[in-house]
């Protein structure tokens, strides 16, 4: 991804859902202007979820999913069902597509009742309206189209954009932190996970945030930072580390100078960094046998020394003494029972959007066990969360009660 391309996390993702041969993919086809979607006669041409980067003003950067029908049947038509599902826990703005000779059915409302359960904002477009001998008068969520014949489909598009907010006052990575002309340096250790030549996703959108601040960002690797600060002729005005290093860092950086992670930032920009430092104390509660689950937003090649799958698993043995359990799951899967855990330790999230995040976080609530995350963690462990969260003060004074 280069610089100037927006990530898939950060993008308004849209979900069009319904049921099978409602038109969704046709409706999907139409919007995007593009032959995306598969489309047949047959019920249950979409097997698995479609997904499409474009631009739709003035929301600006999207992704349309075009999802299975929701009505699928027999033992392969519920696994696409329950991936329709999962789509629905990152979505936006969600359409519901209905086929507008047949009207809502119970499927239908039942999907209408999960978007309202949700928060989700949603807009239902009845499609087929050429079937139609008259059109009925709509409300304000629903719209009468033509995917075949394109009617219609400009309106649509003008009502999606309009049915939420786009709030450019969004809380930045680090920008709202930093003042122009300010230093921050980014200690990037080479990551054997990222594609040679390439920084991982967090370091690259933080780099972004600091130029969008008139501020400037000096890359160093973890063995360059001493150096490095004594002879900048300024002092940074923070510095931001890999999790991986930060015992490290946080001892050639001076204490009066801020220190922080990427994983921390991003904890905070995806909403769930205040959950992450009132759960990270559950690590003292763990014993023997106990079960943690390690769960990452991504898929990327395990290495040999995979931070998620081996260093913390070690490093949390270590630092407890116990005979812990952990399990694993990346990308989309994320278990809907939480109960065999103890507690969760999830990545930044930086492949997810702040909406599926925020689904994760407010499952482990719901259901009691802490959730927190990788660099928290790491922090918590090497004794410097007190000193890696200094620069949020409320954090700092939740973290004295949870003591």
């Amino acid at each position: 991804m280069g610089l100037n391309e927006t990530p898939s996390a950060n993008r308004i993702h849209i979900g069009f859902f319904g049921r099978r041969n409602a038109g969704k993919s046709s409706l999907v086809n139409a919007v995007t202007g593009q032959s995306l979607a598969v489309v047949s006669d047959v019920k249950g041409t979409t097997t698995d979820p479609v997904y499409k980067a474009m631009e739709l003003l003035p929301l600006g950067p999207v992704m349309i999913i075009d999802t299975p029908g929701i009505d699928d049947e027999g033992g392969l038509g519920e696994l696409r069902v329950k991936k329709a599902k999962q789509v629905l826990n990152k979505t936006d703005i969600a359409i519901l597509v209905v086929d507008a000779s047949e009207g809502l059915k119970d499927t239908d409302r039942d999907l209408i009742h999960t978007f309202t359960t949700k928060e989700v904002p949603y807009l239902i477009v009845y499609n087929k309206l050429d079937l139609l001998s008259s059109v009925p008068p709509a409300k304000s969520s629903e719209i009468y189209v033509s995917a075949e014949h394109f009617t219609g489909i400009q309106d649509l598009k003008e009502k999606i954009a309009h049915i939420t907010s786009v709030d450019d006052e969004k809380l930045k990575i680090v920008a709202d932190l930093l003042h122009p002309s300010d230093f921050v340096v980014l200690v990037t250790p080479i990551d054997k996970a990222a594609p040679k030549g390439r920084l991982i996703l967090p370091q690259q959108q933080t780099i972004r945030d600091i130029l969008e601040a008139d501020a400037t960002a000096i890359v160093v690797k973890e063995y360059e930072l001493r150096d490095t600060l004594l002879n900048l002729g300024k002092e940074p005005a923070m510095v931001i580390t890999d999790s991986q290093v930060f015992a490290k860092v946080s001892a050639d950086t001076p204490t009066h100078i801020p220190l922080t992670s990427f994983s921390i930032l991003m904890a905070r920009y995806k909403g769930l960094l205040d959950t992450s430092v009132k759960g990270v104390t559950a690590v003292e509660m763990l014993n023997d046998g106990d079960k943690v689950l390690i769960s990452e937003g991504c898929s990327h090649h395990r290495q040999c020394d995979d931070i998620g799958t081996v260093k913390i698993p070690r490093w949390l043995k270590n630092y407890t003494g116990k005979n812990i359990t952990f399990e694993f799951t990346s990308g989309t899967e994320f278990p809907e029972d939480l109960s065999p855990y103890k507690m969760i330790i999830h990545c930044g999230g930086c492949m997810l959007n702040e909406r599926e995040v925020r689904y994760r976080m407010k499952c482990a609530v719901d259901q009691g066990v802490a959730i927190t995350n990788y660099g928290v963690t790491i922090a918590y462990m090497q004794g410097i969360l007190k000193r890696s969260i200094k620069i949020f003060p409320h954090l700092d004074v939740l973290l004295e009660d949870k003591k």
